[in-house]
């Protein structure tokens, strides 16, 4: 559909809503293209259907639009953007008074199923951690690592950004910062002796004896970077003969599973992990009852 074929109301309210995007918004160019492609095919659907103003679309009108796609095989990720681009549209127009009323609001999202991430059993997560050669310092200082991403679930983001006086070795714990969000994280003996290993005997080394911010760096003491952690663990992944689809997220969902499977309370996994939705935790719990469910049907006799 060209900009022409649009009814002039729509062409002026989608032209101020880009505007307000990309100069109050601070949104990317690919964004706001996406929105408008998203839009200007919701309004040729209104268009079609003799509906030329803002005024006078209607949830249901916006509705029939979402069931539209899906009927016409539209990916559920296609759909789901489609009734983002709409939402942020309307909000727009409500904002700025341009309607009474927002009708987008009553807008049904498609659902979408949320991919169950691969984890590593304890045995293997167990395996893993043994990998690296704790007689160099290039172990120790792996091994730390490993065992901290391991024992707190932190992103590995949020691993490499750490800083000395985060760690708190006396108390077993440490204090993890995501933009200007704190929480604090418990860990367990075998990341204590491996943290104290490494710092003890390693960390000055690879710093070449001089100060640095961050508690872990790479061998020319600067940050290390989220590749280069990467690159570690497939290493480790491809010695120990785990033969799963690794990312650089599988020892946190691993945590995050394994402290389930275990009894944790799931509020306490939230907190711990930083999940703003508890939804996102609830992935966890979902895995554990597929694993007794496996289990059963492997196990009982009148399965």
């Amino acid at each position: 559909m060209t900009t022409q074929k649009m009814e002039p109301e729509f062409q002026q309210d989608m032209k101020q809503f880009m505007n307000y995007m990309e100069e109050e918004k601070n949104a990317s160019n690919s964004t706001v293209l996406s929105y408008q492609r998203d839009l200007k095919k919701l309004f040729l659907y209104l268009d079609e259907r003799g509906i030329h103003s803002v005024d006078e679309i209607t949830s249901t009108n916006l509705n029939s639009y979402v069931l539209q796609m899906e009927k016409q095989g539209f990916s559920t990720s296609s759909v789901s953007r489609s009734v983002a681009s709409m939402r942020a549209f309307f909000h727009y127009l409500f904002k700025m008074r341009k309607t009474e009323d927002d009708p987008s609001e009553k807008v049904r999202s498609p659902h979408v199923n949320k991919k169950i991430p691969e984890i590593l059993t304890m045995d293997e997560a167990i395996l893993l951690l043994e990998q690296p050669d704790t007689s160099t310092d290039k172990g120790i200082r792996d091994k730390a690592m490993l065992e901290l991403l391991y024992a707190t679930g932190m992103r590995v983001s949020e691993l490499l950004a750490l800083k000395p006086e985060d760690v708190h070795l006396s108390m077993n714990y440490l204090i993890c910062r995501e933009r200007n969000k704190e929480r604090v994280i418990p860990f367990g003996k075998e990341a204590e002796q491996a943290l104290k290993e490494y710092l003890n005997k390693s960390r000055a080394k690879f710093t070449h004896g001089q100060e640095s911010e961050y508690l872990f760096t790479n061998c020319s003491g600067d940050c290390m970077s989220r590749q280069g952690f990467w690159k570690i663990i497939k290493a480790y992944v491809q010695k120990a003969g785990i033969q799963k689809d690794i990312t650089p997220h599988t020892l946190r969902h691993s945590f995050g599973a394994h402290l389930v499977q275990n009894g944790a309370d799931l509020r306490a996994v939230q907190e711990m992990m930083g999940h703003a939705d508890i939804s996102t935790t609830q992935l966890y719990m979902d895995m554990n009852v597929r694993r007794v469910r496996e289990i059963y049907a492997k196990a009982h006799p009148r399965r």
